[in-house]
């Protein structure tokens, strides 16, 4: 069914420049139909690439507990009493012919901690290298170069734990230009009114970690943990293939586009992209609108990845769950925020369309649920103590509700700049790792004896830093594109 793109009437206030993602006076053309088109193609064939790449991310972190000697970790073991043993831990018996290493519990934590040293390095060169030559190649090549690495681990992991850390290192440089390459396509190919679809289907891959967490573990148990890295290493390959051949980085160069849906993506973008080709750097670092994107990046990230690299550690310590039930239900809240992503995209350009709901108020509704919420229900997991089923509902809605800033502070690089949209993304993503790199670090050394109340204060941490996020972007923020993102300077204004 096709909706025609209309004006939206402005709001009351200052929110009213930004009720409409097109000029006044600007040709409202009728939108190009969704099915067989060339940017839901793109958004689609982006997922399968991004699902790739979190596989790669977390694949190390399963098959980790297959490549370390067991008896190393035996006097590292930090389970706490405090909470009864959930299930009767049953002996299984399985495949065990992959080469052990003798890696500590330090050891282990800056192999698996190397990736972001590298990831960190590469935001804001790959969002500017983008925003000069498209991000079609870089993207590509960035996924590729990580996968061709991933069949090397099994060899890095014998030369020694140096060339492993080296190898993620590396993995993380690849992986750094593939969100500032991916943001700089969606510049030339995202219509205004579907940015929120778009991007949250393209960036929903956080189904890769709910299948690949399950997967590697069945691998490692029926196999051994080296096919892990080359199954994984494979499919990126046959990825970036299907890539080359099917994505351009502008409709302008799409081979099998329609002229329908091609003239339909120029005219909505038409008055939001700059021609000059020097980048305002001094204006964007000045930019108060961008910073509140890099706070709240910074803020979500905190439990984001507080979430992604503890929850299991905190299932078996803690709750005493074993390894099996362990692995299933550190996916089920990655499944939920999956699901929460897609719906959320198709909400917030509904609203935008259909209920003339300004971008900003959009942007700012959807920020607050998805960090808000998370906080309140990752405190409440916290305090509920040896409550097995409350504590697994809880972190599992608090993941869920974090699904709504893919149409917050996510993409509102798109809104205020979309022809640096890439760079901006490089800028935020470049804070945002940080959390990664410390969060885990601060939170081990909160816990030293492993107890609910050192537990409930990591978890109060990153609470209150993602309140002060939300509310910092809610007051900050921006919808309209920005007179400096502008090569004539006048803005984006009704």
């Amino acid at each position: 069914m096709r909706a025609p793109v209309r004006g939206l009437s402005p709001s009351d206030g200052e929110e009213g420049s930004d009720s409409t993602p097109l000029l006044q006076g600007a040709p409202r053309t009728e939108a190009a139909p969704v099915c067989c088109s060339a940017r839901y193609n793109l958004a689609v064939l982006a997922f399968f690439g991004f699902f790739v790449l979190y596989a790669l991310r977390v694949n190390l972190s399963v098959a980790l507990v297959d490549m370390v000697d067991s008896n190393t970790t035996l006097a590292d073991n930090r389970t706490s009493k405090e909470c009864a043993e959930h299930s009767a831990s049953t002996k299984v018996l399985h495949n065990q012919m992959g080469k052990r290493y003798q890696w500590d519990a330090e050891t282990q934590g800056w192999i698996l901690g190397s990736f972001f040293y590298g990831y960190i390095i590469t935001q804001i060169p790959g969002g500017y290298i983008a925003s000069k030559v498209g991000g079609k190649l870089l993207l590509g090549f960035g996924i590729l170069g990580t996968a061709v690495l991933t069949l090397f681990t099994p060899i890095a992991a014998d030369f020694g734990v140096g060339a492993l850390i080296v190898l993620r290192a590396l993995e993380g440089l690849g992986e750094g230009v593939t969100f500032p390459a991916m943001h700089a396509m969606w510049s030339s190919w995202a219509p205004p009114l579907e940015r929120s679809k778009l991007l949250s289907i393209s960036y929903a891959a956080q189904l890769g970690t709910v299948i690949s967490l399950p997967l590697s573990g069945i691998i490692c148990f029926y196999m051994n943990w080296t096919y892990v890295f080359y199954l994984f290493g494979i499919v990126g390959i046959i990825w970036f293939v299907l890539w080359i051949w099917l994505v351009s980085d502008s409709p302008e160069t799409h081979k099998s586009i329609s002229h329908c849906e091609k003239e339909y993506i120029l005219s909505s973008l038409k008055n939001q992209l700059s021609s000059q080709k020097s980048v305002p750097w001094i204006p964007i670092l000045k930019s108060l609108p961008l910073w509140a994107i890099v706070v709240a990046h910074f803020s979500y990230n905190w439990i984001f990845y507080t979430l992604l690299t503890l929850l299991p550690t905190y299932m078996k310590e803690i709750l005493r769950f074993n390894v099996q039930e362990n692995g299933i239900l550190s996916a089920v809240p990655y499944f939920g925020c999956w699901l929460c992503m897609i719906l959320s995209g198709q909400a917030a350009d509904h609203l935008r369309a259909k209920w003339n709901f300004s971008t900003i108020c959009v942007r700012r509704i959807f920020s607050l649920i998805g960090m808000i919420g998370p906080a309140v229900f990752l405190v409440a997991a916290g305090f509920i103590g040896c409550d097995y089923s409350l504590a697994v509902a809880f972190l599992t809605i608090s993941t869920t509700l974090g699904g709504f800033c893919s149409s917050g502070f996510s993409i509102n690089h798109l809104d205020i700049a979309p022809s640096y949209a890439g760079i901006l993304l490089g800028i935020t993503n470049t804070f945002a790792t940080i959390p990664g790199m410390v969060g885990p670090v601060i939170a081990k050394s909160l816990t030293p004896e492993n107890t609910i109340r050192e537990w409930q204060t990591v978890f109060c941490i990153a609470a209150a830093i993602n309140v002060f996020g939300a509310f910092f972007f809610t007051l900050f923020a921006k919808g309209e594109v920005q007179n400096w993102a502008l090569s004539d300077h006048h803005g984006h204004r009704n």
